[in-house]
Parts: structure tokens; C-alpha cells; sequence
């Protein structure tokens, strides 16, 4: 997802010829199982919340989170950088401190925080890679948590704790936790994107397993029915 959507089809089969090892881990092959919940989830009173997640190209991102119970609204977008280089020409750079994010909307009531961070840590997305998600490379695609309020923090970092400390992954989690400062929507072209074009080399390698995942490992959260943008 470094080059523009145009060559993208290219460029993933390409991928898949040269480098089938590396395509294996786009979709975090081994992750896709089940790892505990979250020890420190606290209720929410609210109506709502908003949870900001990146793990590599949003394209995926979106695709997974809107097939998850109690989310309402999930939109691609631009967080830890500025208003002035949160467009997709620049944050492609690597050099403006913005990571490909998503923003979650969701009824805390029907999917907690940590419920999210369940699904982000185990069929989203490979926590465990640094500044890169399988074939996209560069600090746009690094994993972190924009957290939305002191207890998201909390929640996040004791479950990143939880985890390494149980020796859940191989690697150490490179994930961030942050307090988030802003989200930029992405441009229209880049919203229910993996819906769109289904049909798109990048998005069957890359991210239609992550769905297929997300319904084989977590059936209690997963609903066959996406919500989408355009639905609002």
C-alpha cells in the first residue's frame, strides 16, 4: 500500500510470485488463534466511544472492524502527526509522524475496549513487526494505540503487559501506546476500500483472511453484515 491504489493489483501479484514468504505473514498466519482477554477492561457509562488502532495499511483495518458486534462507524484515517501532512501523498513518505489509522465508533455496552484490543492483537494485524505490516514497510505502517482517554491507555498498556509477559508471541509486541492528539479521515477513495474492490490482488492476499479469521477465531463478535460509510 506504499504505491498508489492504481498499481496495486501489480504489485500483489507480483508479491506473490517473488516473495511467498514474505506475503504469509500480511495476513499474521500464526496469530490467527485464540490469545486471552484482557485482565484490565473497565465498563464503560457511556453511550458510545472511540477507539483510534493502527496496524498497517487501513484498508485492512476498516474491513476487519466493521464486521465486528457493536461497532457503528469505522473510518480510515491519519493519527500522530499534523493537520498539514495528513494526506496520503505525504504520510506515504514515512516522514510526517502520522501512522494509517482507523477510527472506531462503538457501543461499549455490546464490545468493550478490550475486546477490540483482542481482535487488533490476534487476527488483525501482527504486533509483533516494526515499522512495517507484511509487504508495506515504513513508519505509516507501524502498530499502535492512539489512546482516547487515561483509562484506554491503561487498559492498553496492561494488556500489552498481560501478553508479553505470558509469552503469547514468539517476538516481543512492538505495538505503541500514545494518547491520541487528533484523527484525520483519509480521503474518500481510501473509505470501504477492501468492500469496493473485493476482487483486488492486495486485498485478497493481504486482508480478506484477516475477515476469514476474525469469523473462524472470534464467531461471538463476528457479524456477516459490515457496517460501511456509505450506509450513514
Amino acid at each position: 500500500m506504499t504505491i498508489k491504489p492504481l498499481y496495486l493489483v501489480m504489485a500483489a501479484a507480483a508479491a506473490v510470485v517473488l516473495a511467498p514468504s514474505l506475503v504469509s505473514r500480511t495476513y499474521a498466519g500464526d496469530l490467527n488463534k485464540e490469545i486471552p482477554a484482557a485482565a484490565s477492561d473497565p465498563a464503560s457509562t457511556g453511550m458510545t466511544e472511540v477507539a483510534v488502532l493502527a496496524g498497517g495499511c487501513f484498508w485492512g483495518q476498516q474491513g476487519v472492524f466493521a464486521h465486528v458486534n457493536g461497532v457503528t462507524k469505522v473510518v480510515s484515517g491519519y493519527a500522530g502527526g499534523g493537520k498539514q501532512t495528513a494526506n496520503y501523498d505525504q504520510v506515504s513518505t514515512g516522514r510526517t509522524g502520522h501512522a494509517e489509522s482507523v477510527q472506531i465508533t462503538f457501543d461499549p455496552h455490546k464490545v468493550t475496549f478490550g475486546q477490540l484490543l483482542r481482535i487488533y492483537f490476534s487476527v488483525a494485524h501482527d504486533p509483533t513487526q516494526l515499522n512495517r505490516q507484511g509487504p508495506d514497510t515504513g513508519t505509516q505502517y507501524r502498530s499502535e494505540i492512539f489512546a482516547a482517554s487515561p483509562e484506554q491507555e491503561a487498559t492498553a498498556r496492561a494488556y500489552i503487559a498481560q501478553l508479553d509477559t505470558a509469552h503469547v508471541f514468539a517476538d516481543p509486541i512492538a505495538t505503541k501506546v500514545e494518547p491520541l492528539k487528533a484523527f484525520y479521515a483519509a480521503e474518500d477513495y481510501h473509505q470501504d476500500y477492501l468492500f469496493l474492490n473485493p476482487d483486488a490482488a492486495y486485498i485478497q492476499v493481504n486482508d480478506l483472511p484477516k475477515i476469514a479469521s476474525l469469523k473462524r477465531v472470534w464467531p461471538d463478535y463476528y457479524r456477516e453484515k459490515p457496517v460501511l460509510l456509505a450506509q450513514k
